[in-house]
């Protein structure tokens, strides 16, 4: 019985050398120019090449999903219950204006109109209610196909142009640049990833619940408001397109490769900045915190900045940073838009900031007023030695008796040996 081949448990360009015959003739030949051709270089270039495509397709699955993890049908269990407590409440609003109709029915033809309007809007809110998870599944594969169209379809789009770039640099600093780059990438699409599909995951269970609110006579306010949060989010990874028309300018170049996903990170960090209503500046400045605690690196720091600007958690004022609500005032607002369509008016709170906003603001406030007071005082000292007189100049006349004294009349001073004080 022949005895195993041991090269047998090598895998990768190992074997060729392992299988070649040890007469002192070099490696294989792995390039087809002799037996010095480098295929361990060769091989770790395909290596790089390989982990970086893998990588390019997780930031495109991440960024734009054909999935979400919203129900795709209105006969999901989850979805299931919502839409039994939204019908519920639809049908109930409804009893209750068909009541207070009847009960005011010698008002005439204002009351017959509502009661008609009310029906109308809760038969089109039931239906609504059911068609909302199939919309929304066909919106996100409508996104995601124009995402993929957009930054995975040819030469001149951003990731065919990065694996082009690779293909032919063989720059092993550029290489490393391109694979850094491609892991902050794909961190920063993670978290995309995670607040998106949390973010429709809520908003497309509050439909029913948002959508009863028809019934009590079409008030459209609340749908407006869950819609644009809604599209906001399905919508967030064309923010992406503002470096679009920079990958022809980048092309053949790794190190611009990198300067554009470095860009795109700081855009997707400013996609969920706006894009993910309630959390996401929380979430946005979490992230920035976390990467200025682990890096000195300025750059890493401005662009975390860049996509994390500073706010203050309260409502927009003219001056900078901003103001941004906390998530509960915000959850706050839109339940009072919500109550409101349902006829409950909520009492509008006063908001003030908390009380790190506050310290922060107060210390921003005290910092300003000391460089503003320091600069007016530099000007003034500035203004006052520009106000002195030259040395060996003509001097001005003296004010409230300030300068040189002038030599006292004789005769008045009082003192012994003037004119008329000694006897």
């Amino acid at each position: 019985m022949a005895d195993k081949d041991p090269c047998d448990l090598i895998k990768g360009p190992g074997r060729a050398y392992c299988e070649a015959d040890n007469s002192g003739g070099g490696p294989p030949d792995t390039n087809g120019v002799g037996g010095t051709g480098g295929g361990l270089t060769h091989g770790a270039s395909d290596h790089v090449r390989q982990l970086a495509e893998s990588l390019i397709k997780q930031i495109n699955s991440l960024i734009a999903p054909k999935d979400t993890w919203a129900p795709a049908k209105a006969d999901n269990w989850v979805y299931e219950q919502f839409l039994w407590l939204g019908q519920h409440l639809a049908v109930t609003v409804f009893i209750c204006v068909v009541v207070v109709c009847g009960l005011t029915a010698w008002q005439g033809a204002p009351r017959l109109k509502q009661m008609g309007a009310s029906t109308g809007w809760t038969l089109a809110a039931v239906a609504g209610m059911a068609s909302v998870p199939g919309t929304v599944m066909l919106l996100n594969k409508a996104v995601s196909n124009a995402f993929t169209a957009a930054f995975d379809s040819n030469e001149t789009t951003l990731f065919p142009a990065i694996n082009s770039d690779l293909k032919h640099s063989g720059n092993p600093l550029a290489l490393l640049l391109i694979i850094s780059a491609l892991v902050v990438a794909l961190a920063f699409a993670a978290l995309v990833f995670m607040t998106r599909q949390l973010g429709i995951l809520v908003f497309v269970c509050m439909a029913p619940l948002v959508l009863a609110s028809l019934a009590r006579g079409g008030d459209m306010t609340a749908v407006k408001t869950w819609a644009m949060r809604l599209l906001g989010l399905m919508f967030a990874p064309f923010a992406l397109l503002l470096i679009s028309p920079f990958v022809k300018l980048a092309e053949g170049s790794l190190v611009m490769d990198t300067v554009l996903l470095v860009a795109a990170d700081a855009l997707m960090l400013r996609m969920i900045f706006h894009g993910v209503p309630y959390f996401g500046p929380k979430v946005a400045r979490t992230a920035r915190t976390m990467v200025e605690r682990n890096t000195t690196n300025p750059i890493a720091r401005a662009v975390v900045r860049a996509g994390a600007p500073d706010f203050y958690e309260q409502e927009n004022t003219p001056r900078l940073p901003r103001t941004m609500p906390t998530p509960g005032r915000a959850m706050s607002q839109d339940r009072g838009v919500l109550f409101a369509a349902y006829g409950v008016k909520q009492p509008q709170r006063p908001g003030r900031l908390t009380t790190e906003s506050a310290v922060a603001s107060a210390r921003r406030q005290a910092t300003e007023a000391a460089t503003r007071n320091e600069q007016i005082r530099q000007v003034r000292q500035q203004a006052r030695a520009a106000a002195q007189p030259q040395t060996g100049g003509t001097q001005p006349p003296n004010r409230r008796g300030q300068g040189v004294n002038p030599r006292p009349a004789p005769g008045r001073t009082g003192q012994p040996g003037g004119s008329g004080s000694t006897p």
